[in-house]
């Protein structure tokens, strides 16, 4: 029998045993021995050590080829990353928009002076024609008498007068004002409408508001020759009457009287815009 590779043997020709011969060297049999035994234990740990790593690579592995099927979006090119409709949570609703919000347009002074309904600002000589004098550019125009109507026929030549009435005229206001000789009788007529105005301005063919002297502007345009003019803005119509306080006759090439009656016929219109103007305003700045 054998008690491992290089162990003591049993046989014919041997002493110690049956068959006499040496005694064997028990104390170096057994150190054999316990060093076999050593080794063992040390490949067997040695083993179990490799397995261990063995199993820890092959679960590493794992992992690894778990996670490789897909790059992570950290490592995708830009082009690949989704969209922010695709990211879950994504709200699908648009964000809150805003109208710009613009103030409304200023009222057209226009429309207050157009129609009695809202042409409501209170009308008198002194509102219409203020102050006691009147300046544009380097002309200075002394203002003398004013006179109101409701009966506008009156104070026109008759030409004039009937059409004022035929296309009912409310009212005709007059001022009167002076410069170097020649003076001017500024006259506006009221009506109800702008179409009303508008077909006075059309029919008139002839016909002077009468002027009106006083208060340092001698008498006028009772004889001889004067120019007139006429026009309409909104529900007034306005005439100018333009003469010497000499008497003396207005010719078509008379470049200083007709100077000074369209500076006045100007004058009649600023005052009529400056009063849709001013309704206008208090219009614009009235609560809502």
């Amino acid at each position: 029998m054998s008690f491992g590779q290089g162990g003591p043997q049993w046989g014919p020709g041997t002493t110690g045993g049956p068959g006499g011969g040496p005694t064997p060297d028990w104390a170096a049999m057994a150190e054999a021995s316990e060093a076999r035994t050593r080794r063992r234990k040390w490949l067997l740990i040695g083993g179990g050590a490799l397995a261990t790593v063995g199993i820890a690579a092959a679960v590493a592995i794992t992992v690894v080829s778990a996670n490789s099927d897909e790059p992570s979006a950290s490592n995708k090119p830009a082009s690949e990353l989704p969209t922010a409709a695709d990211i879950p949570g994504a709200s699908k609703e648009a964000e809150p928009s805003f109208e710009a919000t613009t103030p409304p347009p200023p009222p057209d002074p226009k429309d207050f002076i157009s129609s009695a309904r809202k042409d409501k600002a209170p009308l008198t000589p002194e509102g219409l024609f203020p102050g006691s004098s009147w300046r544009t550019g380097e002309r200075l125009y002394k203002k003398g008498p004013t006179d109101s109507t409701t009966k506008c026929a009156s104070v026109a030549q008759a030409a004039l007068g009937s059409i004022l009435a035929k296309n009912d005229c409310t009212r005709l206001i007059r001022a009167s004002y002076l410069r170097g000789g020649i003076a001017v009788t500024v006259g506006v007529a009221v009506f109800d409408t702008s179409a009303d105005a508008a077909k006075v301005k059309d029919q008139v063919k002839k016909g002077l508001v009468d002027s009106l002297s006083g208060k340092g502007v001698p008498a006028f345009c009772r004889t001889g020759v004067c120019r007139g003019t006429y026009n309409a803005y909104g529900r007034y119509a306005y005439f100018t009457t333009t003469g010497y306080t000499s008497g003396k006759d207005v010719t078509t090439g008379d470049t200083k009287a007709y100077g000074v009656g369209d500076d006045l016929a100007r004058f009649a219109f600023q005052r009529i815009n400056q009063r849709g103007e001013a309704q206008a305003s208090a219009a614009a700045e009235a609560p809502q």
